[in-house]
C-alpha cells in the first residue's frame, strides 16, 4: 500500500462556483483518488473554502454585511454541491480556521528564520474615492509586456507572465472604473530569485507532466521577482512579527496563505481522526506523491509559489537554513492543471452571467450525467466548450441508451429466467464468451494506466469500449432466443452479467452514484462506491465557530470494491430493474439556451446601472 496525497484547488468564497471550476480542480481530482483507493492506496483527499484577500472584502461591501458573514454563507453554499456532486474528500474545510491561522503563520516565522521573506516596500493600487487598497487582480491594463488589454495586476492571462499593478498601462479599477493612484507603503516579500534555481531544479526532474503545464512553469523562471507577501488590509491572517501581528490593517496576502491550505488541512484531519501526527505519513515521507488539481490559471501557484514556500521553510534555497517543526515538506509529484472550459462559445464569467452553477445542472439533471459530461467532454489538455446540445447527446446516446440500456437488459432477462445470477456451465462456454470475459479482466490494466497518467478521457471512453462490446455480443448471442437449453442460457447471462460488473467497477470513479444502482440491480448488496457527507463541527483551537467539513469513510473492502474484476456472486437475487439512467428531452435544449439568454440579459442590465449609479456618484 502506497499513501497518495490528493490536493484539490481551493474554490474562492465570495460566489457560488460554476462548471467550468469543478470540470478543472473538481472531477477530476475525485476520479483519481476513487481510483487510487480502489487500488488499495492509502489516500489523503484535501481541500477548502479560500476566504481571505480583498475580493470577498469588496462583495461583502456590495451586500452589507461582513467578510466572515459573507464567507460563512458561501463555505456552505459550496460545501453543500461539491458534495452533491460526489466529490470524495477526507476533508473539505476552510481557511479561517483558527488551525490554519497557526499552520500558516508557523511557515512564515520559519522562512522568515531562514532569511528567505524580507522587509521592503511596494507601490499599492489605492481607489482615490474610497482611500481603500484595491485587490491586485481587480485592476486590469494593457500588458507591458505582451501589450495584451485585459491583463490584471497580478498575472497576465496572455502571456502568463506576473505583474504588478503598477506595471500595467493605463490602469483602472474593475470596481468602479477609477484610474488608481499608487502609493509606497512597508511589506514583507518572499524572495524568490534566491529560491529559484532550487525550485527549477526540483521542476526539471518532473516526470509524466502535461508538456503545457511543464513549459509554463518552467518558463515562470526566465525571470523571477521577489513578491510582497502582505497587504494592506484588514481581512486576513495576521503577521507573526512583533509590532505587525497587531496592526490591524496589515495582513498576511491570500495567495501566501491558500495555498498552506494543503498542509493545513491534512493537519486538522489528523486531529478530528484521533492521531494529530498521521498527516506526516503524506507530508514528510519522500517516498509519498502528491498530486495537485486545479485550473491552469493557478499553474504559478502551484509550480512556483508553493513550492518555492516549502523550499523556503525547509531551508532549501541559495540561503540555507534549516526545517521548521512540520517540515521537511514534500514538494508537489505533479502538477495536473487542465485548460478553460467555456460556456457555448464563451469564457465563463459569473459577473457576466455566463454561468452554469453546480447548485442549478444538479437540480435540473442526474448527477452522474454532469460528471460523465465533464469527464468525456471537459478540457483535459486543450480548452473545451460546455454546449448543452453535447451535454444531452453524451446523456441519452452513451450514458441512457448504450449503458443504462444494457445493464437493464442484463439485469432483466436474468430477473425473467432465473431470478438470481445463474452459474456458468463450463462445457458451454464458447470462444465468444471467453473472449469477452478475457476483454473485461484485461479492462482493469488498460483503464488503469490511463486514469494513473491522468488521460482520464481516454481512460473513460476505453471503459465505454468495453460497454459498447458487451452489447454487441448480447446481440451476438440473443439470450431471449434461447428457449430448451437453460445450461447455455445461463452461461450467456452469467458472462454478461460479468462483464457488466466488471465495466462498473471501471465505470465507478467516474459515475459513484449509478455505481451504486447497477451494483444493486444485478443483486449486489452493501456499499459499492461510497459517497461523501457532510458535518457540523466546532473549530479545534475556537469553541465560538461552528462550520460544516465534507468527509466521508472509504475502506477497501468494507465501502469499497477493489481495482479487479471480482467473481460475481452466483445466486445473488436479480429482480425486474428499473432504470439507471433516463433520456433527458430534446426540448431541454432549447429551453435551457432561453434561460441562459434571459439571465445574462437581467445581469447585463443590473450591471449597466450599478456602473451609472457608480459614475453618477463620482460626478458629485
Amino acid at each position: 500500500m502506497t499513501h497518495i496525497m490528493v490536493n484539490v484547488a481551493w474554490p474562492y468564497a465570495n460566489g457560488p462556483r460554476h462548471i467550468g471550476h469543478v470540470a478543472g480542480f473538481g472531477v477530476p481530482s475525485d476520479v483519481y483518488a476513487r481510483y487510487q483507493r480502489m487500488k488499495g492506496n492509502d489516500v489523503l483527499m484535501v481541500s477548502g473554502t479560500d476566504e481571505h484577500g480583498t475580493p470577498i472584502l469588496v462583495e461583502a461591501d456590495k451586500e452589507g454585511v461582513t467578510p466572515q458573514e459573507l464567507a460563512d454563507r458561501y463555505n456552505r453554499v459550496i460545501a453543500s454541491d461539491l458534495c452533491k456532486l460526489g466529490l470524495s474528500y477526507d476533508l473539505f474545510t476552510r481557511t479561517t480556521t483558527k488551525n490554519h491561522e497557526l499552520v500558516v503563520q508557523e511557515l512564515f516565522r520559519q522562512c522568515l528564520k531562514n532569511g528567505y521573506i524580507y522587509k521592503g516596500t511596494q507601490k499599492v493600487a489605492i481607489s482615490p474615492s474610497t482611500g481603500r487598497t484595491l485587490p491586485d487582480r481587480y485592476i486590469e491594463g494593457e500588458c507591458p509586456i505582451c501589450h495584451a488589454p485585459g491583463a490584471r495586476g497580478d498575472q497576465c492571462d496572455n502571456c502568463g507572465n506576473e505583474l504588478d499593478p503598477d506595471e500595467l498601462i493605463n490602469p483602472v479599477s474593475k470596481i468602479n472604473g477609477e484610474t488608481p493612484i499608487f502609493q509606497e507603503s512597508e511589506h514583507y516579500f518572499l524572495d524568490l530569485p534566491a529560491l529559484a534555481d532550487a525550485n527549477l531544479a526540483w521542476l526539471k526532474t518532473r516526470q509524466g507532466w502535461r508538456t503545457n503545464v511543464l513549459n509554463f512553469s518552467i518558463g515562470l523562471f526566465r525571470e523571477v521577482k521577489p513578491r510582497a507577501i502582505t497587504r494592506d488590509i484588514d481581512w486576513g491572517i495576521p503577521i507573526p512579527v512583533p509590532g505587525w501581528i497587531d496592526n490591524p490593517n496589515k495582513r498576511l496576502y491570500v495567495w501566501f496563505d491558500a495555498v498552506i491550505g494543503y498542509l493545513s488541512a491534512s493537519i486538522e484531519w489528523a486531529r478530528r481522526s484521533g492521531d494529530p501526527e498521521a498527516w506526516r505519513k503524506w507530508w514528510n515521507d519522500p517516498s509519498t506523491p502528491g498530486y495537485y488539481f486545479m485550473g491552469k490559471d493557478n499553474i504559478t501557484f502551484h509550480s512556483q509559489i508553493w513550492p518555492s514556500e516549502m523550499i523556503a521553510y525547509n531551508g532549501g534555497g541559495s540561503k540555507g537554513g534549516e526545517a521548521g517543526q512540520l517540515g521537511p515538506l514534500n514538494l508537489p509529484e505533479q502538477v495536473v492543471a487542465s485548460e478553460f472550459m467555456t460556456m457555448e462559445g464563451k469564457k465563463f464569467s459569473s459577473s457576466r452571467g455566463i454561468v452554469i452553477y453546480v447548485k442549478d445542472i444538479l437540480e435540473r439533471y442526474p448527477v452522474d450525467a454532469v460528471r460523465y459530461y465533464i469527464s468525456v467532454a471537459g478540457p483535459e489538455n486543450s480548452d473545451s466548450d460546455f454546449t448543452w446540445s453535447e451535454f444531452v447527446r453524451h446523456n441519452n446516446e452513451e450514458l441512457a441508451a448504450s449503458w443504462g440500456n444494457l445493464v437493464n437488459r442484463v439485469a432483466n432477462l436474468i430477473a425473467k429466467n432465473f431470478g438470481e445470477v445463474p452459474p456458468i456451465a463450463e462445457d458451454r462456454l464458447t470462444d465468444e464468451d471467453r473472449a469477452l470475459l478475457a476483454e473485461s479482466a484485461a479492462a482493469f490494466d488498460t483503464v488503469g494506466s490511463l486514469i494513473e497518467t491522468h488521460h482520464q478521457k481516454n481512460a473513460l471512453n476505453e471503459a465505454m469500449r468495453l460497454v459498447g462490446d458487451i452489447n454487441k455480443y448480447i446481440s451476438a448471442t440473443e439470450p431471449w432466443k434461447i428457449k430448451d437449453d437453460s445450461d447455455r442460457l445461463g452461461t450467456v447471462l452469467h458472462v454478461a452479467a460479468q462483464a457488466v460488473l466488471d465495466a462498473n467497477h471501471l465505470l465507478a470513479p467516474f459515475l459513484p452514484h449509478s455505481a451504486q444502482k447497477v451494483w444493486e440491480a444485478l443483486g449486489g448488496t452493501g456499499t459499492f462506491s461510497p459517497l461523501p457527507h457532510i458535518e457540523e463541527v466546532t473549530d479545534l483551537d475556537d469553541p465560538a465557530f461552528h462550520y460544516p467539513i465534507i468527509t466521508g469513510d472509504y475502506v477497501l473492502g468494507e465501502t469499497l470494491r477493489p481495482w479487479r474484476s471480482e467473481p460475481i456472486e452466483v445466486g445473488a437475487k436479480v429482480a425486474k430493474p428499473t432504470p439507471i439512467f433516463a433520456k433527458i428531452p430534446a426540448e431541454a435544449v432549447d429551453e435551457e439556451l432561453a434561460r441562459f439568454e434571459t439571465a445574462l440579459n437581467a445581469r447585463r442590465e443590473a450591471e449597466a446601472q450599478r456602473l451609472a449609479a457608480e459614475q453618477a456618484k463620482l460626478a458629485e
